[in-house]
């Protein structure tokens, strides 16, 4: 069977959301919104929120919700909703935890792989042979997870030195690295807080500061995702099953494989995510460490349009809101809010542009009202701070709604040989 037979009828699906957009474009996109933050931090004095520390602290925050966000991106381009993202990771967080403190972290990172994987399995046995809910299946396995978990742990960590009933026992860590020389001068460059010039210094220099191996592993895995799934043939055959099931398996896919295949891939990535979690974010398993990292990875597949580099974006998005609440949280957010009055502001004028009316006077009075936040206040409550990853996973997916196409039997109950 030829790639360019299953290709064919793929070409002829336009995306529902109009246009993508061009990369020149997202480029311009992106150097105006990094313009216009620069020109809020010297307006405002916020000098933290593009420092190389935040940035740091961003991408480590960033690199479990994008390893979630690729799991379901593998498994929603085979067919299969993956709402047990959450459940995957809470298992590799175990099982990365369990065996790390024992044999060492790396041994801890393989059997966090291994955790999620089994999670993921059940999911595919579940969906794909019993054809159960997606939904109703994740959500279960989520549950199964937590509760399954915080059994397990009274009996291998309670009794452990340095354990207890909710937390494993210390793990030897990875280690990490910076780029020699370059690290440094990128630094030297972001303290100097020039227009622009240090605030690209703090965003590449965090990208190149106390990196852990795992890090650098990550950040491989989303090219290597869009490799293998856009110029590959298995990757070609296993997003038919996502697109077209009845026809690709017309064409000699073994879909039931795909969908397997893909599902328990998913699995690895997001225990890979929870691993890191219990491993480099933290050197123990806490019980609750996921927080809901799995469902964001979700969200920021969404924002990406199932395609990895939008993923990518979308998980340096929340793992950048995120790592507010680490460093200089209610100064950083409250700068932030200026820098949103803009944005709505400059999306008022292309939605007039466009001569949409309505909304663009809507975004203005939004804007307005930021406006007047920002100017009657000094700094934003510590609970907003804590909330506002979540707050922004919200504002995203309902901005990006209207632009959207996910694969077009993502969900939909399949049983071979249902086209005969």
């Amino acid at each position: 069977m030829s790639t360019a037979t299953i290709a064919k009828p793929q070409a002829k699906q336009p995306g529902k959301g109009g246009r993508r957009m061009s990369l020149p474009v997202l480029l311009l996109v992106i150097a105006g919104v990094l313009i216009l933050t620069s020109a809020v931090r010297l307006i405002t004095g916020a000098d933290g929120i593009t420092s190389t520390g935040q940035m740091s602290t961003a991408l480590r925050l960033a690199v479990p919700i994008g390893l979630a966000g690729l799991g379901g991106l593998w498994a929603e381009r085979a067919g299969v909703v993956n709402i047990g993202l959450e459940g995957m990771m809470i298992l590799g967080t175990w099982f990365g935890a369990w065996a790390g403190y024992q044999w060492g972290p790396w041994v801890g990172v393989l059997f966090g792989i291994i955790g999620g994987a089994l999670g993921a399995l059940l999911h595919a046995v579940a969906t794909v042979t019993f054809n159960v809910n997606h939904i109703v299946s994740g959500v279960a396995l989520n549950i199964l997870a937590l509760g399954a978990t915080r059994y397990l742990s009274k009996f291998t960590f309670e009794d452990a030195p340095g354990g207890s009933s909710k937390q494993s026992p210390p793990i030897d860590s990875l280690g990490t690295f910076s780029v020699p020389g370059l690290s440094d001068w990128l630094n030297t460059l972001n303290e100097k807080h020039w227009f622009l010039i240090s605030d690209i210094g703090g965003l590449v220099g965090g990208l190149l500061t106390d990196l852990s191996p795992l890090t650098v592993i990550a950040v491989a895995l989303v090219p290597v995702t869009w490799w293998v799934l856009w110029r590959t043939a298995f990757g070609l055959r296993l997003r038919s099953c996502g697109e077209n099931p009845v026809a690709a398996e017309s064409l000699g896919v073994n879909v039931y494989k795909y969908k397997y295949i893909a599902v328990i891939i998913s699995g690895g990535f997001a225990g890979l995510g929870g691993a890191f979690l219990s491993i480099v974010a933290s050197n123990v398993y806490l019980d609750g460490q996921t927080a809901g990292r799995g469902y964001i990875g979700l969200a920021a597949m969404i924002f990406g349009n199932w395609m990895p580099g939008g993923l990518a974006l979308g998980a340096g998005l929340f793992g950048y809101t995120d790592s507010l609440n680490l460093r200089g949280g209610t100064v950083n957010v409250h700068a932030l809010i200026l820098l949103l009055a803009i944005l709505l502001v400059v999306g008022a004028v292309y939605l007039a542009w466009r001569k949409k009316y309505v909304p663009a006077v809507i975004t203005i009075v939004i804007s307005v009202l930021m406006f007047i936040w920002y100017a009657t206040t000094n700094e934003v409550p510590r609970q907003l701070v804590t909330a506002t990853p979540y707050l922004v996973t919200l504002l995203v997916l309902s901005l990006s709604a209207q632009s959207l196409r996910m694969p077009k039997a993502d969900g939909l109950p399949y049983r071979k040989g249902q086209g005969k």
